[in-house]
């Protein structure tokens, strides 16, 4: 895991180098074992800021020239079936054993696309054809490591982080894209294609964008989750089997490292079914746990039920409420682009904690979008019978059995004019009418018309809906949970791998049919009970309390001045907000007449990024 960073200019002079590397050490905390740099003294520059997971010698160090010099490559990630691919290579002299060199060797043989088709794994990379001197940006399948970049037709500047983009000058002193605006404000985190700068964008998961020496910009999408799928079991015992399986196979992959490795452990599904998978590849795995005083927040008692039934050495940060807001700021320097997950801050505390004894971390994200294991699949689901008819009609079902039943037959979702705006809308915690008032300007603005993740019509049919949502799912909030994990993880120099993520269980979830995981309290049936069958002495968790913090009560208390007087001072105006609108939002929070935590984070999110 790395950080890396590319100008590549047709019509303006190269940057000078003492700028650049500047701009590069913004990211010195994704690598901090390295620092290389590349030009070819024209028209493009590359620099590299190394973590060393894989061949820790000098023969791993990029960026990395292909064997008989045709491309250059920057590139962060792992690829997991590196040592396999090499075996179709087996005629080249390799220097050391890195997946880096086997890149650049299948891109010599193979290309660009066939090369990027093949790979298994979690990767951004950047790639210098020295014979067609075009320039190409590739991101990895699931869109689990970023890529941002600048491009105004004439300069482009590519990196990790979204902020050393705009810290070009070419990029400084563009002005705010309102639509990017308005989207980040709903969906709270800013996903791509979008920058919210004019000019500046993200590569999307499985896309490659390329810029000839010309100056044409084209876009290739080499690998998409299908909306239709036609799944081939529909047997819980033969999808349990199968998965696990995968799953085993999966997290073996992901456990080659020549540095020390571990995994992230709360008391979910999850987290605890990837533990599981290394205990039968290694005796004795390390995991890592985060605790709090709050008890709706608390998942230690059952983590330590999971780490005993595996016998793995576990590390336990317990933490009082004040003893977590001391280490507020310095989670808060990790929002690199705009983010308002407030999970932010115990995913930088566990990451915090696995770097003092390792410098990988295997997680449990992806479960839950690949296997239906958010609530809102049944909150849109069970009203799929009714959402076709009349408004008049829905409107009519929802008030009977309100009144009948205290709507627990059908719920506020079948008053949403389709599946698919219910859907966006389970997803946005800033209302309208709240919005409108803190940004008035951006009232008559339209969200991106690239913004297209919950662009799906209305169905009868369980299955459809649900392949529907769980694409949707894949492409927004599981890219804010990505997103969040790597900008806690890579701020404390830890690689975070995701065993969900890997391509053959991507497609292997496929082959599923969805019923298995679906129904009334029935979400994430099946991995469920494979946690069952793989800890059956530990009891069916009761409520789920999911990975975060009490933050609407900290934002009443300690939190209060430090949110206020960053809300609150006259960069608001930068962004066209109402400041009394926000005081009247932060003060009816504070009093108690409503819970405001999220919208109140997404602006201190966003004005502390801007910062």
């Amino acid at each position: 895991m790395c950080g890396f960073l590319a100008e590549y200019n047709r019509t303006h002079t190269l940057q000078s180098k003492s700028l650049f590397t500047s701009i590069l050490a913004m990211s010195n905390h994704r690598g901090p074992d390295d620092q290389q740099y590349w030009s070819n003294q024209k028209d493009i520059q590359l620099g590299f800021n190394r973590l060393s997971i894989l061949d820790v010698s000098d023969a791993g160090q990029q960026p990395m020239r292909s064997p008989q010099g045709r491309y250059i490559l920057v590139f962060n990630g792992e690829i997991y079936n590196h040592l396999e691919l090499r075996k179709q290579l087996s005629e080249t002299p390799y220097k050391g054993h890195s997946d880096s060199e086997t890149i650049v060797v299948c891109l010599e043989a193979w290309g660009i696309k066939k090369t990027v088709e093949a790979l298994n794994g979690m990767f951004a990379m950047i790639i210098y054809d020295t014979d067609t001197q075009a320039i190409s940006l590739v991101r990895d399948f699931a869109g689990i490591k970023p890529l941002f970049y600048g491009w105004d037709g004439g300069t482009l500047i590519a990196a990790s982080q979204y902020d050393q983009v705009i810290a070009h000058p070419r990029f400084s002193h563009k002005s705010i894209d309102t639509a990017v605006l308005k989207l980040y404000l709903e969906q709270h985190v800013m996903p791509a294609p979008f920058g919210l700068y004019e000019d500046t964008y993200q590569v999307l998961p499985g896309e490659i964008v390329s810029i000839s020496k010309e100056g044409r910009k084209t876009h290739h999408r080499y690998w998409e989750l299908p909306k239709t799928v036609s799944p081939s079991i529909f047997n819980i015992e033969e999808g349990m089997t199968y998965i696990s399986d995968v799953l085993d196979d999966s997290v073996a992959r992901q456990l080659r490292s020549d540095v020390p490795l571990g995994a992230f452990l709360s008391g979910g599904v999850d987290s605890s079914l990837v533990c599981s998978s290394i205990k039968k590849q290694q005796q004795n795995g390390q995991v890592f746990t985060i605790g709090s005083d709050s008890q709706v927040h608390d998942e230690t008692e059952r983590a330590k039920q999971f780490a005993q039934a595996l016998e793995c050495q576990q590390h336990i940060w317990h933490l009082s409420s004040a003893e977590m807001l001391r280490y507020w700021d310095s989670a808060m320097k990790s929002l690199h682009e705009p983010l308002a997950d407030f999970s932010i801050l115990p995913t930088y505390m566990v990451s915090k904690l696995a770097k003092k004894h390792v410098t990988v971390a295997l997680s449990g994200d992806g479960g839950d979008e690949l296997f239906f294991g958010y609530e809102r699949f049944w909150s849109i689901g069970k009203n799929i019978q009714y959402q076709h008819y009349p408004k008049i009609i829905r409107q009519a079902l929802y008030g009977f059995d309100k009144y009948t039943t205290g709507n627990k037959r059908l719920n506020a979702v079948l008053l949403a004019p389709s599946q698919n705006v219910a859907h966006q809308g389970l997803h946005s915690r800033f209302r309208t009418t709240l919005l409108q008032a803190v940004a008035p300007e951006l009232s008559t603005v339209a969200l991106p018309e690239q913004y297209t993740v919950y662009n799906y019509t209305n169905t009868k049919d369980t299955r459809t809906l649900l392949t529907n949502m769980r694409h949707a799912e894949f492409y927004g909030m599981m890219q804010k949970t990505l997103r969040k994990v790597d900008l806690a993880s890579m701020q404390n120099s830890l690689e975070v791998r995701v065993p969900f993520l890997d391509k053959q269980l991507i497609e292997a979830s496929l082959q599923l049919d969805p019923m298995l995981s679906y129904g009334a309290h029935k979400r994430k049936h099946l991995l469920k009970q494979m946690m069952r069958q793989r800890f059956p002495s530990i009891p069916k968790e009761k409520t789920k309390k999911g990975f975060s913090v009490p933050l609407g009560k900290w934002l009443r208390e300690d939190l209060n001045p430090i949110i206020t007087e960053r809300l609150l001072d006259n960069d608001v105006a930068t962004f066209g907000f109402s400041r009394s609108a926000i005081e009247d939002m932060i003060n009816i929070h504070y009093n108690k007449q409503a819970d405001y935590k999220w919208p109140i984070f997404t602006l201190y999110a966003l004005m502390t990024w801007r910062k």
